[in-house]
């Protein structure tokens, strides 16, 4: 069999093994947690289906108040983060401020959720930065208040976080949505209507652009809802989410409490498909009660009132999100800083110079299994996309479903059951294992990157090389990967960085024999050493920023005699 023949027989069957590496896991997941939530773990005893472990979960102390803060927190983080991006996008798309706000994206995005979390927690606790900034001129605090600002039992830092990590991302998704319809023509319909900006976009784009984000947002709703990482670190330890109580059950010496830890797993998914029907029914309502007021023809004076406060709070949350990893990248080089002091001090390489050693090997864990799980995850989508435009396909919204599937399940609810296969397979704390569980993430965000990209690539580009003779494989070599090398190198960007983000599938599938930055510094967030921690910091945001600067740098210097192609597509 030829070469091609070859190439083309696996590109014909690389979407089923994709979808069957990801998904086979995901469902063979969700009954591993399942059978132990109803009593079913041989392994442990548990040899006949029962409900009594349910009864135990009910009675537990505190189990109730953190179902509920679960519920809530992720969906006001998810509000909030929606409706601070439409309310900027409406009122400052096309302008420069929107356009300086999304090339600060990439670095944001860079910065892992937990990396987050530590640098809010310097910023707002009592003896954080914003505290220091303001004492004691203006506070009169010469020590730390003994007030509980951070973590806050109510929460509402908790929320804070969310939102500053998902706005970033939803505006990048919106930014990926508006490429699939005609903004441009419907702003211009609205303004010629005598529309203003802000109350045209909403009335015209974005009820086409909604459904394009509804996946989105249901991802950052399962996400928030379920996360474990920012809780940690976010949350005091009498106020936990459920997530963290199916984490404490999880680890427990006392093996029995695996099956609590099956049953919160189970309720965990039930919580987040309650939140996502919810906000499916809230849609059907705001769009019964909007309807009136879009066909109404009002033109108001709605964007006079929102512009400056969603300008604000979109540069708010990303000011935050700098500041939080520039302070406790300031923390890693201080040597003294003492409250109330705005900056050290005395600075010392000596933390960096101790500390290295302790540093090295989560570090070659973080960019062996990131880099690792990041090229499979290209090779897997650039073959799907290449089979979709060599046999002009045109996948339906079911299999976009499908790829989200990992995104919309929370995460303890099928690691939990994947990690008891793992081990009866033998495969737990293995580098297959935990470059396996890294790549169920990376693999969509890798997708939603750089699909977008591929199919809008100038098919006449193809068309040009087939009707010359050259062959199928030959143009994708030197014409179509030559044209997505940036497209391509962000993507590769966005998968390592998902992946150096990666806290519960390390602890699942890594059996505890792996830490990476992530694990460790999250682990290191009650230590109290700020030098430390901010170390770890540091590298977590690091090496996904470098991974943005090579994918902006490389396509610079590979076509630095060819200014055309330098940002093509």
């Amino acid at each position: 069999m030829r070469s091609g023949e070859i190439g083309n027989t696996w590109l014909r069957i690389a979407p089923a093994l994709t979808l069957l590496a990801f998904m086979g896991p995901v469902l063979a997941g969700l009954t591993g947690t399942l059978l132990p939530a109803f009593g079913y773990l041989p392994g442990l005893g548990g040899t006949s289906l029962s409900i009594a472990f349910w009864g135990d979960f009910g009675d537990y102390p505190g189990v109730g108040s953190a179902v509920w803060r679960s519920f809530w927190t992720g969906m006001l983080a998810t509000v909030l983060s929606l409706a601070i991006v439409v309310i900027f996008a409406a009122s400052w798309r096309g302008q420069r401020v929107f356009v300086w706000l999304h090339r600060g994206l990439a670095p944001i995005l860079s910065v892992p959720h937990s990396a987050v979390a530590l640098g809010l927690l310097f910023l707002l606790a009592p003896s954080g930065w914003i505290m220091r900034l303001v004492s004691p001129w203006a506070t009169g605090f010469e020590r730390p208040p003994d007030l509980a600002l951070a973590p806050d039992p109510y929460g509402l830092v908790f929320v804070l976080g969310l939102v500053v990590k998902e706005i970033p991302f939803l505006l990048l998704m919106m930014l990926s949505g508006l490429n699939q319809i005609p903004e441009r023509q419907s702003v211009t319909l609205s303004r010629s209507l005598g529309y203003s900006a802000m109350i045209g976009w909403i009335k015209i784009v974005l009820p086409q652009l909604y459904p394009v984000m509804r996946l989105p947002i249901y991802a950052v709703l399962a996400y928030s809802v379920s996360v474990v990482d920012m809780a940690v670190v976010l949350l005091p330890a009498t106020s936990p989410t459920l997530g963290l109580l199916v984490m404490r059950w999880f680890n427990d010496p006392d093996l029995t409490y695996q099956f609590l830890a099956a049953v919160g797993a189970t309720v965990q998914l039930g919580l987040v498909v309650g939140a996502i029907v919810i906000w499916w029914g809230a849609e059907r309502v705001v769009a019964a009660f909007a309807r009136p007021w879009l066909s109404a023809g009002g033109r108001g004076k709605l964007s006079r009132v929102l512009a400056l406060p969603g300008l604000g709070l979109a540069t708010l949350a990303w000011g935050l999100g700098a500041a939080s990893v520039a302070g406790m990248i300031i923390w890693s080089f201080a040597h003294r800083w003492r409250f109330p002091d705005a900056l050290p001090r005395a600075y010392s390489l000596g933390n960096w110079v101790n500390k290295t050693d302790g540093l090295l090997d989560p570090a070659l864990v973080t960019l062996v299994t990131g880099g690792v799980a990041a090229c499979i995850a290209l090779f897997l989508v650039v073959s799907c996309l290449e089979n979709e435009q060599r046999n002009r396909l045109n996948p339906g919204r079911h299999l976009l479903w499908l790829l989200y599937l990992p995104l919309l399940i929370p995460q303890v609810a099928f690691l939990f059951g994947a990690q008891a296969l793992l081990v009866a397979f033998r495969l737990d704390g293995s580098w297959m294992a935990i470059i396996w569980a890294h790549l169920l993430f990376v693999l969509p965000y890798l997708f939603l990157s750089l699909s977008d990209p591929y199919r809008r690539l100038d098919p006449r580009y193809r068309v040009t090389a087939l009707s010359l003779g050259q062959s199928q494989s030959r143009v994708f070599w030197t014409i179509t990967l030559p044209l997505l090398l940036r497209p391509i190198l962000i993507a590769l960007a966005v998968g390592f960085a998902v992946s150096v983000g990666q806290y519960l599938p390390t602890i699942f599938a890594g059996g505890g024999r792996f830490a990476t930055l992530t694990t460790e510094a999250v682990t290191l967030a009650g230590n109290g050493d700020r030098r430390l921690i901010g170390l770890y910091v540091f590298a977590q945001s690091f090496l996904p920023f470098l991974g943005f600067g090579i994918a902006a740098l490389w396509p610079l210097w590979r076509f630095r005699n060819r200014r055309g192609m330098r940002g093509l597509v």
